[in-house]
């Protein structure tokens, strides 16, 4: 990413991993690795951290959106990657450059097919979030010998009713968006393909308010649902990393990748991952 961002048209070649485009008030953010479902890189990590201190820093961008080009949003880390020591997660700001330290300014979810793995928790992380009525949510790391370690378990617990989140983090079965918006995960489902149009529509009725007060409802409504995050993220951090670290954890990675589970089933094709 080259740090410079261009008005109305998209910063980055379309075919970069990464593509960022300021549209008036908004800046969509786009990841854009599709024959991948869109899996994570540690360069794509660093990538979206650009975009989002961009977003922060500039006064004329009020709000962020973030989405995935099609078949989904985001299918986690890229586990080929992991299973070579690489991780997509960046010290002081998670997963995706997001999960520990989301933007001070709103940040929308348009999702679109699969949000699974720390695709989810990047959803997560997120203030709003659209869907198509194709998308859906999961955490499917306890499949593969893997530990959802970038806040999704913290942050599921205090979105919806803590018997549910205990249900999706231990089978590891995924929800659909109108299962999700009945649980309160999801603000809006439309039709798909049509959840990036719906998003910027919701995030442009944000920016038309005033932008101190925008910021600190968002302060406090964060302060009031996640309570002492960053001690809690701390904590949960060191309590996974050796897991994640393990040989177990690189095997069912390996074993993902050639096709199969750690079981020796046969797989779906596509990372999942944390």
């Amino acid at each position: 990413m080259t740090g410079e961002f261009r008005q109305g048209r998209a910063a980055e070649p379309e075919g970069a991993d990464v593509v960022v485009e300021e549209r008036g008030p908004l800046l969509v953010i786009r990841l854009n690795r599709p024959h991948v479902r869109n899996a994570l890189t540690r360069a794509m990590a660093e990538q979206l951290a650009a975009a989002f201190r961009h977003l922060d820093d500039t006064p004329e961008l009020r709000v962020g959106v973030l989405t995935g080009t099609a078949p989904a949003f985001c299918s986690g880390m890229d586990l080929t990657a992991f299973a070579r020591g690489e991780r997509a997660s960046l010290p002081g700001r998670g997963f995706g450059g997001l999960t520990e330290r989301p933007p001070a300014k709103p940040l929308i979810a348009a999702v679109e097919g699969a949000a699974v793995g720390g695709g989810f928790e990047m959803v997560l992380a997120c203030d709003l979030v659209v869907a198509a009525a194709d998308a859906s949510f999961g955490l499917p790391e306890v499949r593969r010998g893997l530990v959802a370690a970038a806040g999704g378990l913290l942050r599921l617990p205090r979105a919806i009713a803590p018997a549910v989140a205990m249900e999706m983090a231990l089978t590891g079965d995924p929800i659909d968006a109108h299962r999700a918006h009945a649980l309160g995960l999801v603000n809006r489902v439309v039709a798909p393909g049509s959840a990036l149009a719906a998003a910027c529509e919701l995030g442009e009725r944000v920016a038309a308010h005033a932008g101190h007060a925008v910021l600190a409802s968002k302060r406090v409504l964060g302060r009031a649902r996640d309570g002492e995050w960053a001690d809690a993220y701390r904590e949960h951090r060191a309590e996974l990393a050796g897991i994640l670290d393990s040989p177990g954890a690189r095997a069912g990675a390996r074993a993902f990748v050639q096709g199969r589970d750690a079981a020796g089933e046969e797989a779906a094709t596509g990372p999942v991952s944390p």
